[in-house]
């Protein structure tokens, strides 16, 4: 491997080809392993793009890289914010790494991205207009976005509905957070936020979830496992974290940050560092009375044990789908090749995740075509993730064609439809017709006369 190791190392400083390695995967696969054995052998330096690691504290909790493994490897991104800052945004994370990965390229260092975030990733790989067209990302529009999310649901949909009637058709009216952005990204430029998006799409090389590709050669790998597998590891790796002292870093934390917060009920975690997964599982057990018994505790302290379990084998699941939305399954040509590397079998780690990456990243540096393939592109589901449908018979709003799909076949809206039919028959006199078994037909026919499609395109 050593040869192969110096043809790569020469071809990288000749022609910087793969312009950066991006490794994905769920958490629990191994990508930081992987990122620092490149990084080694290849003159990388390493950008964590994990948004809860950019956050200084709860070290185990978020699964941070060891002080020896960052001296095998520079790492970039990692544990520079202070925990109190609750509006550090990917627009933050997005310019600084363009920054030093500009840095790494002008000193012919090979950047490696890798973490669990997904939306930082698509904001290095992709031109996203994330902050409307502006490079600044203040802290009071930060403020402003938090102050809009203050109000109520119904509200926030009518000033968006107002101001960018194809925006509101596109989000649920209850989801504020994304309203909130689009009112947002109207005050500070005066322009709907769907016309930026459609502005995007229209560029050259965009496509339905974005612009072009940020750089033209970038190599991906994706690290997946059986799930089985990946959920046994998952759960050890908890219990490892709790052998090493988890609770008492997330007591320390707690009585440090978050203690007064709760005290003066103003805790938040769904900003900032406070939405670790993990943090707010174990609150009933850091917030415990001191009247509280032993045995109390103890049932506490299992019940967040548990709720981390299911939390993170959620999250996982969670990334490889989004893996397979925006990377096998994106239409358009501005969708880089994939590389699958198979975890499941940690003992045959050299065997099918090390060698064979190396021996892509050789194949790719000599511009030469790889022996291992990229996995083949998904079909793409003729689907409209936005369209907007509205169900009279459950009164919901549902956003999206599959989500719409799934509410059609669900028992809530055959209920539904049954309880329609039998009032129907009533006030007709057919009550003896009521009870008989409702068809498919009977039901997309019913369905066509109390729902509304308003389709659009994000």
């Amino acid at each position: 491997m050593a040869a192969s190791t110096h043809s790569m190392k020469c071809a990288l400083r000749k022609a910087m080809t793969p312009s950066l390695v991006v490794i994905l995967g769920s958490t629990g696969t191994g990508k930081s392993k992987l990122a620092i054995e490149i990084g080694k052998r290849l003159q990388g330096e390493i950008i964590s793009a994990d948004s809860m690691q950019v956050y200084q504290g709860l070290d185990i909790i978020t699964n941070k890289v060891t002080v020896e493994e960052r001296s095998q490897c520079r790492h970039h991104m990692i544990s520079f914010v202070d925990p109190l800052v609750s509006n550090y945004t990917v627009v933050d994370f997005r310019n600084k790494a363009l920054t030093l990965i500009d840095n790494m390229h002008n000193r012919n260092k090979l950047p490696i991205i890798v973490g669990g975030t997904n939306y930082y990733i698509e904001s290095l790989l992709w031109q996203v207009l994330l902050d409307a067209g502006k490079e600044s990302s203040a802290d009071g529009d930060t403020d402003r976005k938090l102050e809009l999310e203050k109000l109520g649901e119904v509200e926030l949909h009518k000033r968006l509905l107002e101001v960018d009637p194809k925006m509101a058709a596109m989000l649920h009216p209850n989801d504020k957070r994304k309203i909130a952005r689009s009112l947002q990204v109207y005050e500070e430029t005066g322009i709907p936020h769907s016309s930026w998006l459609e502005e995007q799409r229209c560029q050259q090389g965009g496509d339905g979830l974005g612009g072009p590709l940020r750089y033209p050669d970038p190599c991906i790998f994706w690290l997946h496992a059986d799930m089985d597998a990946l959920d046994k590891r998952l759960d050890a790796r908890v219990d490892e974290m709790l052998s090493v002292g988890l609770i008492e870093e997330l007591q320390d934390f707690h009585a440090r940050f978050n203690q007064k917060k709760v005290q003066n009920d103003s805790q938040n975690y769904q900003h900032g560092i406070f939405q670790s997964i993990g943090f707010k599982e174990f609150h009933d057990y850091l917030t415990a009375p001191g009247s509280t018994t032993q045995q109390e505790r103890d049932v506490l302290r299992n019940k967040g044990v548990e709720a981390l379990k299911m939390a993170t084998r959620r999250y996982a699941r969670k990334q490889n789908k989004w893996v397979r939305n925006r990377f096998l399954k994106r239409p358009g040509d501005s969708v880089p090749a994939v590389y699958g590397l198979d975890v499941t079998d940690v003992a045959k780690w050299e065997e099918t995740v090390l060698n064979p990456a190396l021996q892509i990243l050789d194949s790719l540096c000599k511009h030469e075509e790889p022996t291992v393939p990229p996995i083949r592109a998904l079909r793409a589901e003729q689907v409209n993730k936005r369209s907007r449908h509205t169900c009279d018979l459950c009164d919901k709003v549902i956003i999206g064609d599959l989500e719409w799909a799934a509410h059609l076949k669900s028992k809530k809206h055959h209920f539904h439809v049954r309880k329609k039919r039998k009032t129907d028959a009533e006030c007709n006199g057919s009550q003896s017709n009521a009870s008989s078994p409702v068809s498919d037909v009977d039901i997309q026919t019913n369905l066509s006369a109390f729902s509304q499609d308003t389709h659009t395109t994000h």
